[in-house]
Protein backbone atom coordinates (compact mmCIF):
# COMPACT_ATOMS: atom_id res chain seq x y z
CA UNK A 1 0.00 0.00 0.00
CA UNK A 2 1.33 3.49 -0.99
CA UNK A 3 0.89 6.76 1.02
CA UNK A 4 0.12 8.41 -2.13
CA UNK A 5 -2.93 6.22 -2.91
CA UNK A 6 -6.80 6.81 -2.38
CA UNK A 7 -7.14 3.66 -0.71
CA UNK A 8 -4.68 4.56 1.82
CA UNK A 9 -5.63 8.10 2.53
CA UNK A 10 -9.28 7.95 2.57
CA UNK A 11 -9.85 4.52 3.86
CA UNK A 12 -6.67 2.62 5.58
CA UNK A 13 -5.63 6.17 7.38
CA UNK A 14 -9.25 6.66 8.57
CA UNK A 15 -9.50 3.86 9.96
CA UNK A 16 -6.73 2.99 11.74
CA UNK A 17 -6.54 6.38 13.44
CA UNK A 18 -10.24 5.92 14.68
CA UNK A 19 -9.44 2.89 16.30
CA UNK A 20 -6.20 3.76 17.76
CA UNK A 21 -7.66 6.31 19.96
CA UNK A 22 -11.04 5.06 20.84
CA UNK A 23 -9.25 1.76 22.00
CA UNK A 24 -6.55 4.22 23.53
CA UNK A 25 -9.75 5.19 25.80
CA UNK A 26 -10.13 1.85 27.02
CA UNK A 27 -6.56 0.79 27.23
CA UNK A 28 -3.44 1.27 26.01
CA UNK A 29 -2.36 -2.10 25.55
CA UNK A 30 -5.15 -2.98 23.18
CA UNK A 31 -4.83 0.44 21.30
CA UNK A 32 -0.75 -0.47 20.69
CA UNK A 33 -1.26 -4.17 20.02
CA UNK A 34 -4.35 -2.58 17.31
CA UNK A 35 -1.52 -0.04 15.69
CA UNK A 36 0.91 -3.64 15.03
CA UNK A 37 -1.81 -5.17 13.56
CA UNK A 38 -2.62 -2.19 10.93
CA UNK A 39 1.04 -1.90 10.29
CA UNK A 40 1.52 -6.00 9.95
CA UNK A 41 -2.12 -5.33 7.38
CA UNK A 42 -0.12 -2.20 5.53
CA UNK A 43 2.93 -4.19 5.05
CA UNK A 44 1.02 -7.30 3.68
CA UNK A 45 -1.33 -5.60 1.44
CA UNK A 46 1.86 -5.55 -0.91
CA UNK A 47 2.65 -9.61 -0.58
CA UNK A 48 0.95 -11.70 2.06
CA UNK A 49 3.38 -14.28 1.96
CA UNK A 50 5.91 -12.21 3.65
CA UNK A 51 4.25 -11.36 6.81
CA UNK A 52 5.22 -14.75 7.66
CA UNK A 53 9.09 -13.61 6.87
CA UNK A 54 8.48 -10.10 9.05
CA UNK A 55 7.39 -11.79 11.55
CA UNK A 56 9.50 -14.62 12.25
CA UNK A 57 12.27 -11.92 11.98
CA UNK A 58 10.80 -10.10 14.54
CA UNK A 59 9.99 -12.91 17.39
CA UNK A 60 13.50 -13.96 17.24
CA UNK A 61 15.44 -10.85 17.36
CA UNK A 62 13.16 -10.01 20.31
CA UNK A 63 13.93 -13.31 22.22
CA UNK A 64 17.90 -12.99 21.34
CA UNK A 65 17.51 -9.08 22.60
CA UNK A 66 15.79 -10.93 25.74
CA UNK A 67 18.42 -13.67 26.26
CA UNK A 68 20.89 -10.97 25.67
CA UNK A 69 19.39 -8.65 28.18
CA UNK A 70 19.53 -11.51 30.75
CA UNK A 71 23.22 -12.84 29.46
CA UNK A 72 24.50 -11.42 32.80
CA UNK A 73 22.32 -12.33 35.57
CA UNK A 74 21.49 -16.13 34.25
CA UNK A 75 25.01 -17.97 33.90
CA UNK A 76 23.02 -20.63 31.80
CA UNK A 77 22.68 -18.72 29.20
CA UNK A 78 25.86 -18.09 26.66
CA UNK A 79 27.69 -14.77 27.30
CA UNK A 80 26.38 -11.88 25.43
CA UNK A 81 29.05 -10.84 23.33
CA UNK A 82 28.73 -14.96 21.26
CA UNK A 83 24.48 -14.25 21.26
CA UNK A 84 24.95 -10.60 19.70
CA UNK A 85 27.04 -12.32 17.30
CA UNK A 86 24.85 -14.98 16.30
CA UNK A 87 21.96 -12.74 16.20
CA UNK A 88 23.59 -9.97 13.95
CA UNK A 89 24.98 -13.01 11.47
CA UNK A 90 21.46 -14.64 11.46
CA UNK A 91 19.83 -10.90 10.33
CA UNK A 92 22.43 -10.26 7.82
CA UNK A 93 22.20 -14.00 6.37
CA UNK A 94 18.56 -13.42 5.66
CA UNK A 95 19.30 -9.86 4.36
CA UNK A 96 21.61 -11.38 1.98
CA UNK A 97 19.50 -14.40 1.36
CA UNK A 98 16.96 -12.39 -0.42
CA UNK A 99 18.49 -9.32 -1.68
CA UNK A 100 21.89 -10.49 -2.88
CA UNK A 101 22.02 -14.30 -3.79
CA UNK A 102 21.54 -13.29 -7.31
CA UNK A 103 23.77 -10.99 -7.82
CA UNK A 104 26.57 -12.86 -6.38
CA UNK A 105 25.35 -15.65 -8.04
CA UNK A 106 25.80 -13.59 -11.26
CA UNK A 107 28.83 -12.24 -10.85
CA UNK A 108 30.79 -15.21 -10.14
CA UNK A 109 29.24 -17.30 -13.53
CA UNK A 110 31.20 -15.05 -16.05
CA UNK A 111 34.51 -15.57 -13.82
CA UNK A 112 34.23 -19.44 -13.25
CA UNK A 113 32.41 -19.87 -16.50
CA UNK A 114 29.82 -21.46 -14.83
CA UNK A 115 25.74 -20.85 -15.70
CA UNK A 116 24.09 -21.47 -11.83
CA UNK A 117 20.82 -20.39 -11.99
CA UNK A 118 18.23 -19.43 -9.13
CA UNK A 119 14.99 -18.74 -9.88
CA UNK A 120 14.31 -14.87 -9.39
CA UNK A 121 14.14 -14.51 -5.74
CA UNK A 122 11.61 -11.72 -4.84
CA UNK A 123 12.80 -8.66 -2.43
CA UNK A 124 10.58 -8.64 0.97
CA UNK A 125 9.66 -4.92 0.82
CA UNK A 126 11.34 -3.01 3.69
CA UNK A 127 14.07 -5.78 4.18
CA UNK A 128 16.73 -3.59 4.58
CA UNK A 129 15.09 -1.26 7.21
CA UNK A 130 13.95 -3.73 9.07
CA UNK A 131 16.70 -5.89 9.35
CA UNK A 132 18.70 -2.67 10.55
CA UNK A 133 16.32 -1.36 12.72
CA UNK A 134 16.57 -4.67 13.96
CA UNK A 135 20.38 -4.92 14.32
CA UNK A 136 20.41 -1.68 16.13
CA UNK A 137 18.23 -2.69 18.73
CA UNK A 138 20.58 -5.92 19.63
CA UNK A 139 23.36 -3.71 19.94
CA UNK A 140 21.50 -1.08 22.10
CA UNK A 141 20.35 -3.86 24.37
CA UNK A 142 23.82 -5.59 24.39
CA UNK A 143 25.01 -2.09 25.42
CA UNK A 144 22.12 -1.77 28.00
CA UNK A 145 20.41 1.18 26.55
CA UNK A 146 17.19 -0.81 25.95
CA UNK A 147 15.01 -0.84 29.53
CA UNK A 148 11.32 -1.69 28.32
CA UNK A 149 10.69 -5.67 26.93
CA UNK A 150 7.10 -5.23 26.44
CA UNK A 151 6.84 -7.63 22.63
CA UNK A 152 3.71 -5.90 21.85
CA UNK A 153 5.80 -2.36 21.81
CA UNK A 154 8.47 -4.10 20.11
CA UNK A 155 6.23 -5.65 17.74
CA UNK A 156 5.04 -2.07 17.03
CA UNK A 157 8.63 -0.30 16.94
CA UNK A 158 9.47 -2.57 14.19
CA UNK A 159 6.01 -2.87 12.34
CA UNK A 160 4.93 0.74 12.81
CA UNK A 161 3.89 1.77 9.46
CA UNK A 162 5.01 5.21 8.80
CA UNK A 163 8.53 4.03 8.79
CA UNK A 164 8.59 0.52 7.69
CA UNK A 165 9.14 0.52 3.76
CA UNK A 166 11.88 3.23 3.72
CA UNK A 167 12.57 4.67 7.25
CA UNK A 168 13.46 6.40 8.74
CA UNK A 169 15.86 3.93 10.72
CA UNK A 170 14.79 3.99 14.18
CA UNK A 171 16.45 3.24 18.03
CA UNK A 172 14.70 1.53 20.24
CA UNK A 173 15.26 4.26 22.80
CA UNK A 174 13.44 6.79 21.13
CA UNK A 175 10.33 4.80 20.46
CA UNK A 176 9.29 3.06 23.52
CA UNK A 177 9.02 5.97 25.88
CA UNK A 178 6.52 7.42 23.30
CA UNK A 179 4.60 4.41 23.22
CA UNK A 180 4.48 4.09 27.09
CA UNK A 181 3.63 7.66 27.73
CA UNK A 182 -0.28 7.93 28.36
CA UNK A 183 -0.76 10.90 26.22
CA UNK A 184 0.20 9.34 23.12
CA UNK A 185 -3.25 7.50 23.72
CA UNK A 186 -4.94 10.30 23.50
CA UNK A 187 -6.48 12.06 20.18
CA UNK A 188 -4.78 15.60 20.45
CA UNK A 189 -6.02 18.45 17.70
CA UNK A 190 -2.92 20.21 17.41
CA UNK A 191 -0.66 17.00 16.51
CA UNK A 192 -3.63 16.41 13.90
CA UNK A 193 -3.04 19.52 12.26
CA UNK A 194 0.27 19.94 12.33
CA UNK A 195 0.70 16.08 11.16
CA UNK A 196 -1.63 16.57 8.36
CA UNK A 197 0.46 19.78 7.26
CA UNK A 198 3.29 18.02 6.72
CA UNK A 199 1.93 15.10 5.04
CA UNK A 200 -0.35 17.32 2.64
CA UNK A 201 3.64 19.19 2.05
CA UNK A 202 5.11 15.72 1.28
CA UNK A 203 2.18 14.52 -0.37
CA UNK A 204 3.17 17.87 -2.90
CA UNK A 205 6.40 16.80 -3.07
CA UNK A 206 6.15 13.60 -4.22
CA UNK A 207 2.95 13.94 -6.52
CA UNK A 208 3.62 16.62 -8.24
CA UNK A 209 7.10 17.82 -8.03
CA UNK A 210 9.64 14.01 -8.18
CA UNK A 211 6.50 12.50 -10.27
CA UNK A 212 6.66 15.78 -12.70
CA UNK A 213 10.24 15.79 -12.92
CA UNK A 214 10.48 11.21 -13.50
CA UNK A 215 8.66 12.17 -16.71
CA UNK A 216 12.18 14.00 -18.40
CA UNK A 217 14.73 12.31 -16.42
CA UNK A 218 13.58 8.53 -17.31
CA UNK A 219 13.71 8.38 -21.35
CA UNK A 220 17.74 9.86 -20.85
CA UNK A 221 18.39 6.80 -18.97
CA UNK A 222 16.32 4.52 -20.46
CA UNK A 223 18.54 5.35 -24.04
CA UNK A 224 21.61 5.45 -22.72
CA UNK A 225 20.64 2.06 -21.51
CA UNK A 226 20.13 0.58 -24.86
CA UNK A 227 24.14 1.92 -25.93
CA UNK A 228 22.63 5.17 -27.62
CA UNK A 229 24.97 8.23 -27.21
CA UNK A 230 22.70 11.21 -25.73
CA UNK A 231 24.04 14.83 -26.24
CA UNK A 232 25.37 17.61 -23.69
CA UNK A 233 21.96 18.82 -23.06
CA UNK A 234 20.35 15.45 -22.73
CA UNK A 235 22.48 14.18 -20.71
CA UNK A 236 23.01 16.99 -18.38
CA UNK A 237 19.18 17.07 -18.55
CA UNK A 238 18.35 14.31 -17.89
CA UNK A 239 21.24 13.74 -14.65
CA UNK A 240 19.67 16.73 -13.09
CA UNK A 241 15.96 15.73 -13.84
CA UNK A 242 16.94 12.45 -11.54
CA UNK A 243 18.43 14.02 -9.08
CA UNK A 244 15.74 16.64 -7.84
CA UNK A 245 13.20 14.06 -8.62
CA UNK A 246 15.00 11.83 -6.14
CA UNK A 247 15.35 14.86 -3.88
CA UNK A 248 11.66 15.44 -3.84
CA UNK A 249 10.74 11.78 -3.67
CA UNK A 250 12.65 11.00 -0.73
CA UNK A 251 11.90 14.30 1.04
CA UNK A 252 8.19 14.46 0.26
CA UNK A 253 8.43 10.66 1.63
CA UNK A 254 10.58 11.62 4.80
CA UNK A 255 7.86 14.57 5.52
CA UNK A 256 4.67 11.91 4.85
CA UNK A 257 6.13 9.54 7.40
CA UNK A 258 6.72 11.80 10.34
CA UNK A 259 3.36 13.88 9.73
CA UNK A 260 1.68 10.23 9.60
CA UNK A 261 3.51 9.30 13.13
CA UNK A 262 2.47 12.81 14.51
CA UNK A 263 -1.18 12.16 13.78
CA UNK A 264 -0.92 9.55 16.18
CA UNK A 265 1.03 11.73 19.02
CA UNK A 266 4.69 9.81 17.94
CA UNK A 267 7.37 12.03 17.03
CA UNK A 268 9.75 10.64 14.66
CA UNK A 269 13.51 11.26 14.06
CA UNK A 270 14.69 13.84 11.34
CA UNK A 271 15.72 11.97 8.07
CA UNK A 272 16.24 14.42 5.53
CA UNK A 273 17.73 18.22 6.21
CA UNK A 274 18.09 20.59 2.63
CA UNK A 275 20.87 18.00 1.53
CA UNK A 276 21.56 20.02 -1.27
CA UNK A 277 22.31 22.98 0.28
CA UNK A 278 25.60 21.31 1.65
CA UNK A 279 28.88 22.83 1.63
CA UNK A 280 30.79 20.17 1.17
CA UNK A 281 29.86 16.06 1.21
CA UNK A 282 30.50 15.63 4.80
CA UNK A 283 27.60 18.19 5.71
CA UNK A 284 25.69 16.00 2.66
CA UNK A 285 26.00 12.72 4.22
CA UNK A 286 24.61 14.61 7.60
CA UNK A 287 21.51 15.60 5.96
CA UNK A 288 21.03 12.76 3.23
CA UNK A 289 19.08 9.76 4.72
CA UNK A 290 20.30 11.29 8.26
CA UNK A 291 19.21 7.87 10.51
CA UNK A 292 21.29 5.79 7.81
CA UNK A 293 24.36 7.73 7.89
CA UNK A 294 23.84 7.28 11.99
CA UNK A 295 23.56 3.85 12.05
CA UNK A 296 26.18 3.67 9.48
CA UNK A 297 28.68 5.52 11.92
CA UNK A 298 27.45 3.91 14.86
CA UNK A 299 27.40 0.49 14.23
CA UNK A 300 30.12 -0.09 10.91
CA UNK A 301 32.49 3.07 11.08
CA UNK A 302 33.46 2.90 15.05
CA UNK A 303 33.40 -0.53 15.50
CA UNK A 304 35.47 -0.94 12.52
CA UNK A 305 38.04 1.66 14.50
CA UNK A 306 36.48 4.74 12.82
CA UNK A 307 39.46 7.47 13.08
CA UNK A 308 41.36 5.94 16.29
CA UNK A 309 43.93 4.36 14.57
CA UNK A 310 45.58 7.35 12.57
CA UNK A 311 44.10 8.81 9.48
CA UNK A 312 45.28 5.66 6.89
CA UNK A 313 42.61 3.72 9.20
CA UNK A 314 40.32 6.63 9.02
CA UNK A 315 39.86 6.66 5.10
CA UNK A 316 40.08 2.58 5.05
CA UNK A 317 37.00 2.60 7.25
CA UNK A 318 35.40 5.68 5.49
CA UNK A 319 35.64 3.57 2.05
CA UNK A 320 34.53 0.11 3.78
CA UNK A 321 32.12 2.32 5.34
CA UNK A 322 30.65 3.58 2.08
CA UNK A 323 31.30 0.36 -0.27
CA UNK A 324 28.73 -1.02 2.16
CA UNK A 325 26.42 1.60 2.17
CA UNK A 326 26.47 2.00 -1.38
CA UNK A 327 25.81 -2.27 -1.77
CA UNK A 328 22.79 -1.34 1.68
CA UNK A 329 20.80 0.39 -1.46
CA UNK A 330 20.98 -2.37 -4.04
CA UNK A 331 21.94 -5.39 -5.10
CA UNK A 332 24.10 -4.05 -8.43
CA UNK A 333 27.56 -2.88 -9.17
CA UNK A 334 26.53 0.61 -9.99
CA UNK A 335 25.53 0.79 -5.79
CA UNK A 336 29.00 -0.39 -5.42
CA UNK A 337 30.51 2.12 -7.40
CA UNK A 338 28.35 5.17 -6.39
CA UNK A 339 29.61 3.61 -2.46
CA UNK A 340 33.41 4.31 -3.66
CA UNK A 341 32.73 7.38 -5.44
CA UNK A 342 31.19 8.63 -2.05
CA UNK A 343 34.11 7.17 -0.35
CA UNK A 344 36.22 8.94 -2.64
CA UNK A 345 34.86 12.10 -2.23
CA UNK A 346 34.65 11.66 1.81
CA UNK A 347 38.04 10.53 2.22
CA UNK A 348 39.44 13.97 -0.60
CA UNK A 349 37.16 16.26 2.12
CA UNK A 350 38.72 14.95 5.33
CA UNK A 351 42.07 15.24 3.68
CA UNK A 352 41.83 18.48 2.57
CA UNK A 353 41.33 19.73 6.04
CA UNK A 354 43.46 17.54 7.56
CA UNK A 355 45.77 19.54 4.63
CA UNK A 356 44.62 22.77 5.84
CA UNK A 357 45.40 22.22 9.71
CA UNK A 358 48.87 20.95 9.12
CA UNK A 359 49.73 24.21 7.41
CA UNK A 360 47.80 26.40 9.52
CA UNK A 361 45.54 27.50 6.88
CA UNK A 362 41.90 29.33 8.64
CA UNK A 363 38.75 29.56 6.82
CA UNK A 364 36.21 32.30 7.65
CA UNK A 365 33.39 31.17 9.50
CA UNK A 366 31.00 31.60 7.60
CA UNK A 367 32.01 31.82 4.34
CA UNK A 368 31.37 34.93 2.25
CA UNK A 369 28.22 34.71 -0.42
CA UNK A 370 30.28 33.84 -3.51
CA UNK A 371 32.12 31.11 -1.74
CA UNK A 372 29.33 29.97 -0.16
CA UNK A 373 27.32 29.91 -3.14
CA UNK A 374 30.32 28.15 -5.26
CA UNK A 375 31.10 25.53 -2.22
CA UNK A 376 26.81 24.27 -2.53
CA UNK A 377 27.31 24.31 -6.57
CA UNK A 378 30.46 21.87 -6.71
CA UNK A 379 28.97 19.81 -3.67
CA UNK A 380 25.60 19.55 -5.58
CA UNK A 381 27.75 18.71 -9.33
CA UNK A 382 29.52 15.95 -6.91
CA UNK A 383 26.71 14.44 -5.69
CA UNK A 384 24.63 14.60 -9.60
CA UNK A 385 27.75 12.81 -10.86
CA UNK A 386 26.92 9.95 -8.20
CA UNK A 387 23.39 9.89 -8.83
CA UNK A 388 24.10 8.87 -12.60
CA UNK A 389 25.97 5.70 -11.42
CA UNK A 390 23.44 5.24 -8.97
CA UNK A 391 20.55 5.36 -11.58
CA UNK A 392 21.99 4.00 -14.85
CA UNK A 393 21.20 0.51 -15.30
CA UNK A 394 24.40 -0.85 -15.83
CA UNK A 395 28.18 0.32 -15.64
CA UNK A 396 28.65 0.65 -19.61
CA UNK A 397 25.11 2.82 -19.38
CA UNK A 398 26.66 5.04 -17.07
CA UNK A 399 30.03 5.48 -18.41
CA UNK A 400 27.51 6.53 -21.76
CA UNK A 401 25.83 9.04 -19.44
CA UNK A 402 29.52 10.72 -17.79
CA UNK A 403 31.24 10.51 -21.02
CA UNK A 404 28.53 12.84 -22.82
CA UNK A 405 28.35 15.12 -19.42
CA UNK A 406 31.54 15.50 -19.94
CA UNK A 407 31.59 16.93 -23.07
CA UNK A 408 33.57 14.07 -25.35
CA UNK A 409 30.20 13.60 -27.67
CA UNK A 410 30.61 17.07 -28.70
CA UNK A 411 28.06 20.25 -27.19
CA UNK A 412 25.36 20.79 -30.05
CA UNK A 413 21.88 22.75 -29.23
CA UNK A 414 18.86 21.68 -29.96
CA UNK A 415 18.40 23.04 -33.75
CA UNK A 416 14.45 23.76 -32.47
CA UNK A 417 15.80 26.23 -29.86
CA UNK A 418 17.64 28.44 -32.65
CA UNK A 419 13.94 30.44 -34.09
CA UNK A 420 12.78 30.16 -30.50
CA UNK A 421 16.04 32.44 -29.52
CA UNK A 422 15.41 34.82 -32.13
CA UNK A 423 18.41 37.27 -32.53
CA UNK A 424 20.28 35.94 -29.86
CA UNK A 425 20.50 32.50 -31.04
CA UNK A 426 21.79 33.80 -34.48
CA UNK A 427 24.36 35.63 -32.40
CA UNK A 428 25.46 32.55 -30.84
CA UNK A 429 25.50 30.47 -33.87
CA UNK A 430 27.67 33.47 -35.46
CA UNK A 431 29.82 32.97 -32.36
CA UNK A 432 30.69 29.42 -33.23
CA UNK A 433 27.91 27.87 -30.89
CA UNK A 434 26.42 24.88 -33.28
CA UNK A 435 22.65 23.92 -33.52
CA UNK A 436 21.67 20.87 -34.74
CA UNK A 437 19.89 17.33 -34.46
CA UNK A 438 19.67 16.07 -30.94
CA UNK A 439 17.63 13.22 -29.31
CA UNK A 440 15.38 16.56 -28.10
CA UNK A 441 14.65 14.53 -24.84
CA UNK A 442 15.61 17.63 -22.51
CA UNK A 443 13.68 20.82 -24.38
CA UNK A 444 11.73 23.97 -22.48
CA UNK A 445 9.65 21.74 -20.36
CA UNK A 446 12.42 20.12 -18.56
CA UNK A 447 14.24 22.98 -18.31
CA UNK A 448 11.54 24.92 -16.57
CA UNK A 449 11.19 21.94 -14.21
CA UNK A 450 14.81 22.66 -13.34
CA UNK A 451 15.78 26.04 -12.82
CA UNK A 452 12.23 25.89 -10.71
CA UNK A 453 13.22 23.00 -8.51
CA UNK A 454 16.68 24.42 -7.73
CA UNK A 455 15.30 27.66 -6.90
CA UNK A 456 13.23 25.83 -4.21
CA UNK A 457 15.66 23.53 -3.11
CA UNK A 458 18.29 26.37 -2.05
CA UNK A 459 16.03 29.17 -1.64
CA UNK A 460 13.03 28.19 -0.05
CA UNK A 461 12.70 26.68 3.73
CA UNK A 462 12.08 23.26 4.09
CA UNK A 463 9.66 21.23 6.13
CA UNK A 464 11.14 21.55 9.64
CA UNK A 465 11.93 25.28 9.19
CA UNK A 466 8.62 25.99 8.69
CA UNK A 467 6.65 24.28 11.29
CA UNK A 468 9.67 24.75 13.99
CA UNK A 469 7.59 26.12 16.47
CA UNK A 470 5.65 22.47 16.68
CA UNK A 471 8.67 20.37 17.10
CA UNK A 472 8.12 18.75 14.05
CA UNK A 473 11.41 15.70 14.25
CA UNK A 474 12.83 14.72 17.46
CA UNK A 475 16.57 16.12 16.70
CA UNK A 476 14.72 19.24 15.66
CA UNK A 477 16.67 22.42 17.54
CA UNK A 478 14.89 25.64 17.93
CA UNK A 479 15.85 29.02 15.94
CA UNK A 480 15.69 32.32 17.07
CA UNK A 481 15.91 33.64 13.62
CA UNK A 482 13.27 34.98 12.27
CA UNK A 483 12.34 32.84 9.14
CA UNK A 484 9.49 33.06 5.61
CA UNK A 485 6.85 30.84 5.99
CA UNK A 486 6.72 29.96 9.48
CA UNK A 487 3.40 27.81 9.76
CA UNK A 488 0.84 28.62 12.60
CA UNK A 489 -2.86 27.75 13.19
CA UNK A 490 -5.13 30.08 11.22
CA UNK A 491 -7.72 30.48 8.35
CA UNK A 492 -5.45 31.11 5.70
CA UNK A 493 -2.56 28.37 6.48
CA UNK A 494 -5.72 25.81 6.39
CA UNK A 495 -6.94 27.17 3.19
CA UNK A 496 -3.24 27.03 1.88
CA UNK A 497 -2.80 23.30 3.17
CA UNK A 498 -5.92 22.52 2.10
CA UNK A 499 -5.11 23.67 -1.06
CA UNK A 500 -1.94 21.64 -1.59
CA UNK A 501 -3.32 18.94 -0.40
CA UNK A 502 -6.22 18.86 -3.04
CA UNK A 503 -3.96 19.96 -6.05
CA UNK A 504 -1.59 16.33 -4.82
CA UNK A 505 -4.81 14.47 -4.23
CA UNK A 506 -6.10 14.74 -7.99
CA UNK A 507 -3.12 13.94 -9.34
CA UNK A 508 -3.00 10.84 -7.56
CA UNK A 509 -4.03 8.61 -10.92
CA UNK A 510 -0.54 8.96 -11.62
CA UNK A 511 0.51 7.52 -8.56
CA UNK A 512 3.85 5.76 -8.72
CA UNK A 513 5.71 3.96 -5.91
CA UNK A 514 8.60 5.78 -3.72
CA UNK A 515 12.41 5.35 -5.04
CA UNK A 516 13.43 4.02 -1.90
CA UNK A 517 10.94 1.43 -2.00
CA UNK A 518 13.64 -0.60 -4.33
CA UNK A 519 16.20 -0.51 -1.81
Amino acid sequence: MLFNSYGFIFLYLPLVLLGFFQLGRINHHYAAAWLALASLFFYGYWNPAYIGLLLSSITCNYVFGTWIANSGENKKIAGKKQLLVIAIAANLLLLAYYKYTNFFISSLNPILGTDWNIHNILLPLGISFFTFTQIAYLVDTYQGKVKEYNFVHYLLFVTYFPHLIAGPVLHHKEMMPQFARAATYRFNYENMSVGLTIFFIGLFKKVILADGLAVYAGPVFDLSATGVQPGFIDAWGGALCYSLQLYFDFSGYSDMAIGLSRMFGVTLPLNFNSPYKSINIIEFWRCWHMTLSRFLRDYLYIPLGGSRNGQFHRYLNLMVTMLLGGLWHGAGWTYVLWGALHGASLIINHGWHALRKSFGIVLPAPFSKPIHALSVLLTFLVVVVGWVVFRAENIDSAIIMLKAMSGLNGFVLPDAWLPKWGAFGLWLSAQGVVFGATNNLIMGGAINWIWLSLLIIWFAPNTQQIMIAYKPALDVQSDDRKRRLLWHPSALTALTIALIGFIAIINLNKQSAFLYFQF
